[in-house]
């Protein structure tokens, strides 16, 4: 599974970047809009801290708008990936921009028939919102597992990006249910190696090291 930290803090990509656990970065207006820099100017430094893609989102509501604003994102470096809601007018923009070989990842997709829309629009990507489904008391990993079989029928390449991921456990699931990618802030991607037997292991080892007098 590829692991893509949601942010546009490019002080957590660099650190989380330097592990080599990270393959990719996911964005939006609103996270961009807290660093209070310019769009473009922080698209442009997170692109130059992965190789992997950026996912860069329009603002249009239009296909027109959402193409235009699609390709002048495309510009700013090799590895932005156009962010476009799952909207008739998306799909539309979704399928002029992979046409012109513009990597497209939609998002806000709630439903495995808007996953297959999607695909069939040439989407390099789809981002189910698992813990916005989780909210409304609805089970964001059915919704997983129903985008892998879908797409395993009928062979699409589209990439299953879980998003609106919360906690370890949802990546873990994510992970069972065969999402090919898994997106979540800093913080969730950090708290992966936390577990209390592990320190509690490191604690002894450490103890016993110091009462047998090992150096290394």
């Amino acid at each position: 599974m590829k692991f893509f930290v949601d942010t546009a803090d490019t002080k957590d990509i660099a650190d989380l970047a330097a592990t080599g656990l990270i393959d990719g970065v996911t964005t939006n207006p609103s996270l961009i809009a807290k660093s209070g820099r310019p769009f473009a100017e922080v698209i442009a430094e997170i692109c130059s801290l992965t190789d992997g893609p950026v996912s860069a989102e329009v603002v249009a509501t239009d296909a027109d708008g959402m193409i235009k604003e699609g390709k002048t994102l495309a510009k700013i470096a090799e590895n932005v990936a156009v962010k476009l809601p799952l909207t008739w007018d998306g799909l539309k923009a979704c399928r002029t921009l992979a046409d012109e070989g513009i990597p497209v990842n939609v998002t806000l997709c709630f439903s495995a028939n808007q996953a297959l829309l999607a695909a069939k629009a040439g989407a390099a990507f789809i981002s189910p919102f698992i813990g916005r489904l989780d909210d409304i008391h609805l089970d964001g990993m059915e919704l997983i597992q129903e985008i892998r079989q879908i797409y395993d029928n009928y062979m699409f390449e589209t990439e299953i990006l879980a998003a609106s991921i919360r906690s370890p456990n949802h990546v873990k699931l994510s992970a069972l249910a065969g999402a090919d990618v898994m997106t979540a802030p800093p913080s969730v991607i950090r708290s992966l190696v936390n577990h209390p037997l592990t320190d509690k292991g490191l604690e002894i080892f450490l103890a016993d090291a110091k009462k047998a007098g090992i150096k290394v």
